[in-house]
């Protein structure tokens, strides 16, 4: 693909995450559990644009800024905010694991934010290798619990490692999707863990990102960790009025 083609900034890339997630997630209240209906599972085969874009963007952020450390703050605090919109907008319990599971606990956030650790981890220089190999299971462990696991860890890292070869970036997002998908299938649901490789439509639009921000809009960097929390707010109120207190996912 020429550099012609390649005519996709962040923000274009980005805004196309936002809509497939918002169409993911108001498929899930509108059409609540896990239903195979086609026009269902076509809707949220769209929505699964939405994580690898996620991932690879965090990777791209952790290139470009200036300090890790203030960017994974940033994380925690919206994966903070997250947790409570997430939960209220699915029907989850605030507390972790009162309601007898492991899965799905808390929103993709805070595995993101982790990814921004332990790819601060990495690349220091000053943490000895021991403490960096160490780190990954621990981190693992701690995402584990979240929406879409440590996969959401795992998928960045190798992505931020591989920069710069977009060829094995495509291979990332589907090895990390495919086991994902596995674990989905083999404890959960069968025709949603075959969904979750439909991430892989993704990689055609990654392909095309141009590695520029796009334009310099005020608010925009602050539109996307707003709209995240804000959107599950609304989905929340959407869930209890069309349902009750009905839990969305199982």
């Amino acid at each position: 693909m020429t550099l012609t083609q390649k005519h996709l900034n962040a923000n274009q890339i980005k805004l196309i995450a936002i809509i497939a997630m918002t169409i993911d997630h108001l498929t899930w209240v509108i059409f609540p559990g896990l239903q195979t209906t086609w026009y269902v599972y076509a809707l949220h085969i769209i929505g699964r644009l939405t994580a690898p874009m996620m991932w690879f963007f965090i990777a791209e952020g952790c290139f470009y800024t200036r300090n890790i450390r203030k960017y994974a703050g940033r994380l925690f605090l919206f994966a903070i905010v997250s947790h409570f919109a997430y939960n209220f907008a699915f029907g989850i319990p605030f507390l972790p694991f009162s309601n007898g599971s492991f899965f799905n606990q808390t929103s993709v956030m805070w595995s993101l934010a982790w990814a921004v650790v332990l790819i601060g981890v990495w690349r220091s220089e000053k943490i000895p290798k021991w403490l960096k190999i160490l780190s990954i299971p621990v981190i693992c462990l701690i995402t584990f619990p979240s929406d879409w696991s440590c996969i959401a860890v795992m998928c960045p890292f190798f992505l931020y490692n591989h920069r710069g070869d977009f060829k094995a970036q495509a291979i990332d997002i589907i090895f990390w999707t495919l086991v994902y998908s596995v674990v989905y299938f083999i404890f959960l649901d069968k025709p949603y863990g075959i969904l979750q490789m439909f991430t892989f439509l993704s990689i055609p639009i990654l392909a095309r990102y141009n590695g520029t921000r796009g334009r310099n809009i005020p608010g925009t960097k602050w539109l996307f960790y707003i709209y995240y929390p804000a959107h599950l707010v609304v989905i929340g109120i959407l869930r209890v009025a069309l349902h009750g207190d009905l839990s969305l996912i199982f």
